[in-house]
């Protein structure tokens, strides 16, 4: 084995001449001591004075053996010397740190700063990582464990929605059924679905025909439902159908085309009203927005929390927009100015109660010129206290300034007005008052409800007639978006990214990810069928970019925009782009039923969560309410930093998904985690 070569150094043999050196030393001790000394204080205090000694000694004439001069001046003026060699060194030294850093400086300000900022970046998320490790592992041993699966009676189980405890904390008159999330509304186990479950049918069959076991409902609920709309559903065996191509079809087809006429328009060509979003309140299951499906609306239903028969929960399971909400004591977690029409079929709210503090609300989430439709038996009153009640309604209504359009049998139209000066003009005294700046909050979340006329300061007081029709609403131009504070560059950048995203996505989707296929899934493989997502969820919208990409490429899908209460605010522009969406704390549990969402999408949400000063939950406590909102065969994918990535994957073992790990091509640091929800079927007992 050849050995590694060294290098050594070379150097001068110099000869022995101690004998002489004797023989002088003998004839002049005395003269030979002060020499020695002399020499050997300047060797001391100058080492490195031998640079200069052959320079010295001839610029006078000669030195001694040694090279140093036998003047007894002159280690005094090499000292002088080597001092002025010293600050010229120095002076040098000080010279080229300055010319370096005003170069720094320079670098700086041109290409380094953004590795400098980069960096900085990088140390702060380990920062915060280190800190949710800590987090993490204050869990000790239980850190990696499995979670285990919840009881048969939480099936349906929604959190922040406890009556019995709602009343044990003193809450009544109705306020129990709000949403009320305490320290005890975090779930630490998983959710089976049904004993029966079967996955949905893929849309749009899935739109009129559901399995009966994978909702709770009872016979008695089907009988005696009485809206239109709860009418249009039989349940036959194990299925319950939604009869589209039937008289009671008729009857919903018949309902729009009045409210249309009542409007000023023909064949529900709401588009041209100015409608693109409704918010249907108690939607019995969906068959209204169903209907308007085929027309370009959008319609979001929202009703109270129902353990049983739920609304919300068999809208959503026919694959239709829907949440938990309630007009009960709380605003909704939606901004001012958020819809173009809000409609109430036999919703079963009083809007007389509260002194018409609901009716204030209502006037909040609609937009100028927009449109309140209101059917009840109410408003044909056959007895003095109809009367009475409808009165009042009649005239709270005019005092906020709301215009009635039409009425016809049991169904009343107003229109909101389009000029703020009205608010000004009404008598004193006369209806609520318009908020102050500190009450007239953009965007409130779960804030009490609050008697006063809100949005009027906002940029976006718009009458629907004025803005872009739909589709083009959603591609906002220069005005539009200066609102917000945008240029189209910005939304043109995101669009087009958003597009080569859901390219990707699409293609990653398949089951061929988690089998033993030994290539990815490329242009060879059969593509994922355009409709095999119905229910999709957006935990961080942004902008709404993956909603407007999904519907550009033409995928059978609707989005729930969620914009977390941890970032920027993005909700009022992506409900006036025409899509659907709610403000939302994710250290919360979402007001909705288990198995709700085909996909849950979060982009860049760990990132956000982790950058929060005060900690309110841990990962797996996000990683736990996905998988309550997700359906069995679910997808979930998370786009984030690497770290972040990792953590998630190491977290969610506990929750017994399938996962895998696939880099960004656009960017080094980012990683995308898919994952997949199993089928766990829960033992007959």
């Amino acid at each position: 084995m050849s050995m590694p070569l060294q290098r050594g150094i070379s150097g001068v043999r110099v000869s022995d001449s101690s004998d002489d050196l004797r023989d002088s030393q003998m004839k002049d001790k005395t003269e030979r001591a002060r020499s020695t000394t002399d020499n050997n204080n300047l060797t001391l205090r100058f080492p490195f004075g031998f640079l200069f000694s052959n320079q010295y000694s001839s610029k006078h004439g000669g030195g001694g053996e040694n090279g140093f001069s036998a003047d007894p001046y002159s280690a005094r003026s090499r000292h002088r010397l080597m001092l002025l060699f010293l600050k010229i060194s120095l002076v040098l030294i000080v010279v080229i740190a300055l010319a370096g850093s005003f170069w720094w400086t320079i670098s700086i300000s041109t290409s380094s700063r953004g590795h400098v900022y980069h960096n900085y970046r990088r140390l702060q998320e380990q920062l915060v990582s280190d800190l949710w490790d800590i987090g993490e592992i204050s869990l000790g041993p239980n850190r990696w464990k499995e979670l285990e699966y919840c009881n048969i009676e939480s099936e349906n189980f929604v959190p922040c929605f406890n009556v019995s405890e709602s009343l044990a904390l003193g809450y009544g008159n109705g306020d129990e059924n709000d949403r009320f999330c305490g320290p005890g509304s975090k779930q630490e186990c998983l959710e089976l679905p049904p004993v029966k479950y079967r996955v949905p049918l893929r849309w749009p069959t899935g739109k009129d025909i559901i399995w009966h076991s994978n909702v709770k409902i009872t016979a008695q609920e089907v009988v005696s439902s009485g809206s239109i709309t709860k009418r249009m559903m039989m349940m036959e065996d194990d299925q319950i159908s939604f009869r589209s191509a039937s008289p009671m079809s008729d009857e919903v087809e018949d309902y729009s085309h009045q409210i249309a006429e009542m409007i000023g328009i023909k064949k529900d060509n709401f588009i041209e009203a100015g409608v693109r979003t409704i918010l249907d309140i108690g939607c019995g299951y969906g068959s209204f927005g169903a209907h308007l499906l085929s027309k370009q609306i959008l319609t979001m239903c929202i009703a109270n929390y129902e353990a049983s028969g739920s609304q919300v929960q068999l809208t959503l399971e026919r694959g239709l927009p829907a949440m938990i909400g309630s007009f009960i004591s709380k605003q909704l977690p939606y901004p001012s100015l958020s819809f173009d029409m809000l409609h109430c079929l036999r919703c079963g709210i009083d809007w007389d109660q509260k002194d018409g503090l609901l009716l204030v609300e209502i006037d909040r989430v609609l937009k100028p010129g927009g449109y309140f439709v209101w059917t009840s038996p109410l408003t044909n009153p056959r007895n003095k206290d109809h009367l009475k009640r409808w009165n009042f309604i009649h005239d709270f209504a005019e005092s906020i300034c709301w215009t009635l359009l039409n009425q016809q049998d049991e169904t009343v139209v107003w229109k909101k007005t389009i000029n703020t000066k009205c608010y000004s003009s009404r008598k004193p005294g006369v209806g609520p008052s318009v908020c102050t700046k500190g009450h007239d909050v953009e965007s409130p979340y779960y804030r009490p409800l609050q008697m006063c006329i809100g949005g009027t300061r906002s940029r976006r007081w718009i009458p629907i007639e004025g803005r872009t029709r739909w589709p083009s609403r959603s591609n906002m131009n220069k005005t539009e978006l200066s609102l917000y504070g945008l240029h189209p560059e910005v939304l043109g950048e995101d669009a087009e990214n958003w597009k080569i995203t859901v390219r990707e996505y699409w293609s990653l989707l398949s089951p061929l990810i988690f089998s033993d296929h030994p290539k990815r899934p490329g242009d060879e493989d059969p593509s994922p069928p355009y409709n095999m997502l119905r229910n999709v969820l957006d935990m961080n919208a942004q902008f709404g970019g993956l909603n407007s990409a999904l519907l550009e490429a033409r995928k059978s899908v609707w989005v729930m925009n969620v914009v977390p209460t941890a970032g920027p605010n993005h909700l009022p522009m992506i409900l006036d782009r025409g899509f659907v969406g709610v403000l939302h704390n994710w250290c919360e549990p979402f007001p909705t039923y288990p198995r709700t969402y085909d996909l849950v999408h979060a982009d860049n949400l760990l990132s956000l969560q982790t950058s929060q000063p005060r900690k309110t939950c841990l990962l797996i406590d996000i990683f736990t309410e996905i998988d309550r909102l997700l359906r069995p065969e679910g997808w979930v994918i998370i786009r984030d930093t690497a770290q972040l990535v990792e953590k998630a994957r190491e977290t969610i073992t506990q929750l017994k998904w399938e996962a895998r790990v696939i880099e960004v091509e656009s960017s080094s640091e980012q990683r995308l985690l898919i994952c997949q929800k199993p089928f766990t079927k829960r033992q007959s007992i």
